[in-house]
């Protein structure tokens, strides 16, 4: 009798524990769904409700790693440092520098987000490390230029430099023209930094015409601010103006107040000698940037922004006492440009993160456009696995593992895939649906997803090495690109890097013999 008490708690115990997991895994895809739709509230909401429940098991790394995220886009940069540190933590048990490189890479973006360059300069440095045992060049590339970042940020151009051109070098070898571009007008402003203004207006010369062509409005904005302020140091004002005013209608058109400031900053000084009118218009529209940017700021910070505007502004209405306070007007610009410069490097990082999530979002949308011949292709591939999958079974059991299979292929190309919806159009309930492929394949409904997402990976490395790691991550319904790491090495013990690293060997065997 005590044997049969035992034996029922045991079961007791173990339904409780297999609840516990699914329950958890169906929280963390109901929070990733959310984050994918950039609902990042709910999404907190979500993953906070998943976390205990993850405790110990394959997703807590993920569950945390994904909170972060979220707190990030949500300028709550404490929370998002908190869980990127233990997500961190988890990372580095594993011991693998793939996956380690990626944790640190998000902790310096959150410590640039909340203007602690030196707090992320331990974690770049660490992620370039990383990096390079994971032989990555992409996160390399990512890696060295948020170094020149922080450098830059520390206002220490002559370590940033050499961090940029590494950047570039990477981005330029892979054939990545735009972004190899973006990273030379990173460059021009280190260069400007460090006063070499001819090397900066040289670059800038070749990356403007460049970008002019592509959609990247931003970056080309920015990079005609820069070349103004290049050639205003040199004392070229008439060119410096063209390039300025080709700035501000960009930010004007992109609704950008923070970069268009600067460039109405830029004018304003260039014309307020020769042209008082056209200099009080840029003034007019600089205050008018100033008060919408500035409404959260202090009000003692206000006062002495308005004390200043209000100093300059006498010097263009009276001109017989343009001399009589010149240095007091250089004084107050002076003083201006520092408040500007320092409140521009307090929202560079969150401007460009907007940036990387529109080129994000395109770079998706033509990765499904361009593979939806290989999503075809694979479907094609995975329905004849199916079949010889299920030679076993009756043909009713056959037809619906089938059937489910191509249901979930379905649902991984719209990007959101979980056991409510694969249940739903098969018209049962999800009790029903779970009972049913439980029985056929001793998997649960989210094991058996994560089994036919894992056949689409493999399938893909096989047999398209032209695609990234990422690219392939996307169409397997990832969102982001060491979640599908983790849940490679999960089902296969080995990451995507190491597939492909040791499929490369064994090919190369089989040509010696």
């Amino acid at each position: 009798m005590r044997k049969i008490l035992y034996i029922m708690l045991w079961c007791l115990m173990t339904s409780s524990a297999v609840m516990a997991d699914n329950q958890a895994e169906q929280l963390y895809e109901s929070a990733d769904a959310a984050y994918a739709k950039q609902d990042y509230k709910e999404a907190a909401k979500l993953a906070k409700e998943a976390l205990p429940l993850c405790k110990g098991t394959e997703i807590e790394a993920d569950c945390l790693n994904l909170l972060a995220i979220i707190h990030i886009r949500l300028s709550d940069y404490d929370e998002a440092a908190k869980y990127a540190k233990q997500c961190y933590a988890l990372d580095e048990k594993t011991g693998d520098p793939d996956i380690m490189s990626s944790s640190l890479n998000t902790l310096a973006a959150i410590y640039m987000g909340a203007h602690q360059a030196k707090e992320a300069e331990q974690y770049v440095l660490k992620g370039i490390e990383m990096a390079k045992k994971a032989n990555n060049p992409a996160r390399m590339a990512v890696l060295q230029a948020m170094a020149s970042e922080v450098y830059h940020t520390l206002n220490d151009d002559q370590k940033a430099l050499p961090y940029i051109e590494k950047a570039y070098e990477i981005d330029k070898q892979a054939g990545n023209e735009p972004r190899a571009m973006v990273r030379l007008a990173q460059k021009a402003s280190i260069l400007i930094g460090l006063h070499n203004y001819q090397e900066a207006e040289k670059i800038l010369k070749e990356v403007i015409p460049f970008l002019r062509k592509t959609e990247d409005r931003q970056s080309l904005g920015i990079a005609c601010n820069k070349m103004g302020m290049a050639l205003s140091s040199q004392q070229r004002e008439a060119e410096a103006v063209s390039y300025y005013q080709e700035a501000a209608d960009i930010f004007m058109q992109l609704g950008d107040p923070y970069n268009e400031i600067h460039a109405r900053r830029g004018l304003y000084e260039l014309l307020w000698k020769s042209k008082p009118d056209e200099a009080k218009q840029q003034f007019d529209r600089f205050t008018e940037l100033k008060d919408s940017i500035y409404n959260n700021v202090s009000a003692e910070r206000l006062a002495r922004y308005n004390a200043e505007f209000g100093n300059d502004w006498l010097q263009i209405e009276n001109h017989e006492q343009r001399q009589a306070k010149f240095w007091a007007m250089v004084a107050a610009v002076f003083a201006l440009m520092l408040a500007i410069v320092i409140w521009l490097l307090m929202r560079l990082r969150h401007q460009k993160q907007l940036r990387i999530n529109a080129e994000l979002c395109k770079n998706i949308r033509e990765l499904r456009e361009k593979y939806d011949i290989l999503n075809e292709q694979y479907d094609n591939a995975i329905a004849t696995s199916t079949q010889e999958d299920t030679t076993e079974l009756n043909d009713a059991d056959s037809d619906f593992i089938e059937k489910t299979v191509n249901i979930i292929n379905e649902l991984i190309h719209t990007g959101q895939i979980d056991a409510n919806h694969v249940a739903e159009r098969l018209n049962m309930s999800l009790f029903q649906f779970r009972q049913r492929i439980t029985a056929l394949t001793d998997e649960t409904p989210q094991s058996f997803i994560q089994t036919v997402r894992m056949r689409r990976a493999r399938h893909l490395l096989d047999n398209h090495p032209e695609m990234t790691i990422s690219e392939i991550g996307t169409l397997c319904a990832y969102n982001d690109t060491p979640n599908f790491t983790r849940a490679f090495k999960k089902t296969f013990g080995i990451t995507p890097t190491q597939y492909l690293e040791k499929k490369g060997q064994i090919t190369q065997n089989d040509n010696i013999t």
